[in-house]
């Protein structure tokens, strides 16, 4: 299988994090890397890096007993190029799901002169982008089958040099294996125009305390997008419980009308602390106007969130509740 090379160029090279409106002077340089460790044997991406490319802001997540990356050994003449790595994809039966991925290139006589330049170092005047971009799961291959992982050549902002970013979006890399993570947005949820994930900001905001007063009645809006979620019980009382998509879609006129009229009443809120199940989040179908989330059980609490701040806590029951039951 084959792929385009701005495909690839995402692929290959990880993910970028952060925003790229601020900037800072270039870093300072660490020492030169020491020769990578030359391994025997290489399997496959499944075995020798179970964790490439998983989508983490943990410390690493690369398996301790993944060999030392370093510079090339002279004594080591690779014959190809692997990227360990993981994407996400349409399901075969709609949805999404996290796909791991195994590539390979023989024609690397390009890749391997960006991956023998120097660091470049930093001369104090260069303004850097804040963003960070990660190096991909990298494994050089010799005729022997012996293995390696190539250090990655910095710019002067310590991201990797332009050389490389350009040799690795040229070689003509072949998928050799796939294999399937784990689903990420079920076809459900994306018909229903959902997330598949989203956490209980009512249980948020009123344990840190900070919603105001209820919100001012208000009973028009346009028209609404229903989405319901499920929390285990076992993370119902986490600091940002997390639930999984139920069931969801447009929110009918008929009981939009009667939802906006729960939502503005003054009722004053309970003195309650039961974490709920499930709970609802409404949102506008198009354009923009506060997000809306409420316990369909447990305090049967509503929180309206403005996209400015200032989330306020209303009162809600077990009839507001039956409104947002399946569409």
């Amino acid at each position: 299988m084959r792929f385009s090379r701005t495909a690839l160029a995402v692929a290959l090279l990880g993910m970028t994090l952060g925003g790229c409106g601020g900037t800072e002077i270039g870093p300072g340089r660490a020492d030169e890397p020491a020769p990578a460790q030359i391994v025997d044997g290489w399997t496959s991406c499944a075995t020798e890096a179970p964790r490439a490319g998983e989508m983490t802001m943990e410390a690493s997540p690369l398996a301790v007993d993944e060999p030392t990356i370093g510079r090339i050994d002279p004594t080591f003449t690779p014959v190809a190029a692997v990227v360990c790595g993981r994407e996400i994809r349409p399901g075969p039966n709609g949805g999404q799901e996290q796909v791991a991925t195994e590539r390979r290139a023989e024609e690397i006589a390009r890749l391997l002169t960006a991956l023998r330049l120097p660091d470049e170092q930093a001369n104090g005047k260069v303004a850097c982008t804040l963003d960070m971009v990660i190096p991909p799961w990298l494994a050089l291959v010799d005729e022997r089958g012996r293995w390696l992982r190539p250090h990655i050549p910095t710019d002067s902002c310590d991201k990797p040099h332009p050389e490389v970013i350009a040799a690795l979006a040229g070689p003509q890399w072949t998928t050799v294996d796939t294999r399937t993570i784990r689903q990420v947005e079920s076809a459900a949820a994306e018909a229903a125009g959902c997330a598949q994930q989203w956490t209980d900001l009512v249980w948020v905001e009123t344990r840190n305390g900070r919603p105001g007063p209820p919100p001012p009645a208000r009973s028009t809006a346009g028209p609404l997008r229903l989405c319901v979620y499920e929390v285990p019980a076992s993370l119902q009382e986490g600091e940002k419980p997390p639930g999984d998509f139920v069931y969801g879609g447009p929110l009918p006129a008929e009981r939009q009308a009667g939802v906006l009229r729960g939502l503005s009443n003054r009722r004053a809120v309970v003195d309650c602390a039961t974490p709920a199940s499930r709970f609802a989040v409404l949102r506008p179908l198009e354009g923009a106007g506060p997000d809306r989330y409420v316990e369909l059980d447990g305090c049967q609490r509503f929180l309206v969130a403005p996209a400015t701040g200032g989330a306020q806590l209303g009162q809600g029951d077990a009839a507001l509740a039956a409104l947002l039951g399946p569409v």
